[in-house]
């Protein structure tokens, strides 16, 4: 018999919030519990040679060249006919070095041009070790 028959039954819902609740007790609970390593560092076993240390470092090549496009080769300075000229200057400056290291001081409104001078002057001399240098903020 059912005596409750204008009454409509109720759904039954599921509270989420109590669940939610216990979830993130669990969670603080493993991440104050779990202990952390260092996995970003690297063992690397470097190769070892034997030999002797050469004592003699290779002095550098300055090219400084400022906004007016005045050159200098290790603070002398130097005019620019051609990029051959200045290939030969750099020889000069390099003397008994196999392959010395270019280092290109140019001001920041120095045309693009004159940078890329001293480096085709670098590719003629059969340098290729060359190195921008720059100025902090």
């Amino acid at each position: 018999m059912n005596f409750q028959r204008g009454r409509m039954r109720e759904e039954p819902e599921i509270n989420l919030i109590p669940m939610i609740d216990i979830f993130l007790v669990i969670i603080i609970f493993l991440m104050v519990s779990t202990t952390y390593t260092k996995f970003s560092e690297l063992q690397i076993n470097l190769p070892q040679a034997s030999g002797d240390e050469t004592t003699s470092q290779a002095k550098p090549i300055n090219v400084s060249v400022d906004a007016s496009e005045h050159y200098a080769i290790n603070n002398a300075a130097t005019t620019f006919n051609s990029v051959q000229n200045m290939s030969q200057a750099l020889r000069t400056a390099a003397g008994e070095q196999k392959d010395p290291t270019i280092v290109i001081h140019a001001d920041a409104k120095a045309p693009h041009q004159a940078v890329i001078n001293i480096m085709e002057a670098a590719r003629l001399a059969g340098y290729g070790r060359i190195t921008f240098t720059t100025s902090r903020k």
